[in-house]
């Protein structure tokens, strides 16, 4: 079938995240695929992610968790600063798939910390046509449930969704229940596999 809908997952492919090698120092962990591995993994995490707790629980729960070097209070100051930016790039990419007639949006974990930056001080939610974030819909990638969710309000068949992720597990997870997924780290990845999909020429 014809793709019809382009989700992003939103931090590294669309958003600059900055908060990963401090969090890697903290935790004494050797890559960012392990890191990642963890985080993704993480009890604390998916519970704040899938809407289920304070920023303060969370964070009280992440320094416990983790056994990191640093109080509640330090770990959320940095954590609140981990978005920083749209990528380079980035705005004009969606525009160019919005422009060639595809629809668009972004299927991302995020928190009601850093959401409402993403989606108002980065005006991604101008940019973008659907919004699907994991503490509004509380489930997360990669779990079927979300991406059973983000199907069923799109409203088309899974295998007309293309979706880039720069997490191989969230592409994964988004495979098993029939969308087309991409790993796409980053601008150019993401700008890769559109043009090879014949989404952009």
């Amino acid at each position: 079938m014809t793709t019809r809908v382009v989700l992003f997952d939103l931090g590294g492919v669309l958003v600059e995240l900055v908060g990963m090698p401090t969090l890697r120092r903290w935790a004494g962990e050797a890559d960012d695929e392990a890191l990642w591995a963890r985080w993704l993994t993480s009890p604390w995490v998916r519970r704040f992610e899938c809407g289920g707790c304070s920023p303060e629980a969370f964070a009280m729960g992440m320094v416990e968790e983790w056994t990191l070097p640093v109080g509640p209070e330090e770990y959320l100051e940095v954590f609140r600063g981990w978005p920083r930016r749209l990528l380079p790039g980035a705005r004009d990419l969606v525009e160019q798939v919005s422009a060639a007639g595809w629809r668009t949006g972004c299927l991302s974990n995020s928190n009601e910390l850093h959401w409402p930056l993403k989606r108002d001080g980065m005006e991604l939610g101008r940019l973008l046509d659907a919004h699907f974030v994991s503490h509004e819909l509380g489930c997360v990638k990669p779990d079927p449930e979300i991406y059973q969710e983000v199907i069923a309000q799109l409203g088309v068949p899974a295998e007309t969704v293309l979706f880039l992720d720069d997490n191989q597990i969230n592409v994964d997870g988004a495979r098993a229940v029939g969308m087309e997924a991409f790993r796409a780290r980053g601008v150019e990845e993401a700008r890769e596999v559109l043009e090879a999909r014949g989404i952009l020429v």
